[in-house]
């Protein structure tokens, strides 16, 4: 396993529409265990392909709090089958957005088919943190960022924001 480099906006690679995945073999997996390593460490809970440069439909999360055990999930080719009427908000941040959080609003519910890590077929209603998880990281693969559900003034104030970062890390001490 390797940690990799997570990719921060305004990257053009982020914008990317992740293409779906053929098969769920020892390649793919060895993608995923690089990907859970990588969003132990940055911190985070949740981690899409196209995060670390490969435009694949590939999700890896773990929503265990801090003192739990972890609990690792994997979705291969993730797809929204149902989304509930009633919508949830909830303070969002991306690992390629570091250090910004903006209140984001979603459906509250969703329900999801997916391949796991063992290339089963599998179907979950997700509610709560799950939901918006998912759903964030879904918008990863078709190329969108929480910061693209927000009003033009906010996304504009966050990326400025987000240069302004950068910029002091790469000045010399």
């Amino acid at each position: 396993m390797a940690i990799r480099e997570i990719i921060t906006a305004p990257d053009p690679r982020l914008k990317e529409v992740s293409k779906p995945v053929d098969r769920v073999d020892d390649e793919l997996r060895a993608l995923m265990d690089d990907m859970l390593e990588t969003m132990y460490a940055a911190p985070g809970i949740g981690l899409a392909a196209i995060q670390i440069g490969v435009p694949k439909q590939v999700i890896v999360m773990d929503l265990a709090r801090d003192g739990e055990q972890p609990q690792p999930r994997y979705f291969v080719n993730p797809e929204i089958i149902w989304t509930s009427d009633d919508t949830s908000v909830y303070e969002e941040g991306c690992l390629s957005v570091p250090d910004l959080y903006e209140e984001v609003e979603r459906p509250a519910r969703c329900r999801v088919r997916y391949l796991d890590y063992q290339g089963e077929i599998r179907e979950e209603e997700c509610d709560e943190l799950l939901a918006t998880c998912l759903q964030h990281e879904m918008d990863h693969l078709k190329g969108v960022l929480f910061i693209d559900h927000l009003s033009r003034v906010k996304r504009s104030m966050m990326l400025k924001k987000l240069m302004k970062q950068k910029k002091l890390q790469k000045e010399p001490a």
